[in-house]
């Protein structure tokens, strides 16, 4: 937050980075522009992450999960966390969240008669295909790009 607000202060960000609030593309861009190797950002503010993450056992405000920026300005690569495991929690995030809840009974059958802790994570192939190669766009790693004019390969 102090590196994001420092940036700011300096014209290098248009916004200051607000507490409570999730990284904008820029914030990741500019983050990931200031080290030569992969940075993990971790913990974020639980209200601004998804309601599937397990809250902090030592602070339930924030969530267990991290996101990995990739250096040279290409920004996030990956994203994970650590799911909800208990049936309660599970189902008070869903109505906290003011999710249709038959939409979700799916995924509560999946703790209603227990669960382990477990975690998982999303890994964006094109960008970290990008990072990989230095491209300029992730639209150069997609083989059978879709755009407005071009819909088939």
């Amino acid at each position: 937050m102090a590196l994001l607000n420092a940036a700011y202060k300096t014209g290098a960000l248009e916004q200051p980075f607000e507490y409570g609030n999730d990284f904008g593309s820029p914030d990741e861009t500019w983050l990931s522009n200031q080290f030569d190797r992969p940075v993990m950002v971790h913990r974020y503010p639980a209200n601004v992450k998804a309601f599937y993450m397990e809250p902090d056992p030592e602070n339930p405000n924030l969530a267990l999960c991290v996101d990995v920026l990739a250096p040279e300005g290409y920004g996030e690569v990956i994203g994970g966390s650590q799911r909800v495991s208990s049936y309660e929690l599970l189902s008070s995030r869903i109505d906290q969240h003011g999710l249709p809840r038959a939409a979700f009974e799916w995924y509560l059958d999946l703790r209603r008669y227990g669960s382990v802790p477990h975690a998982g994570f999303g890994m964006g192939i094109e960008r970290v295909v990008a990072w990989v190669c230095g491209l300029d766009h992730v639209r150069e790693t997609i083989p059978f790009a879709r755009t407005l004019h071009r819909i088939y390969p």
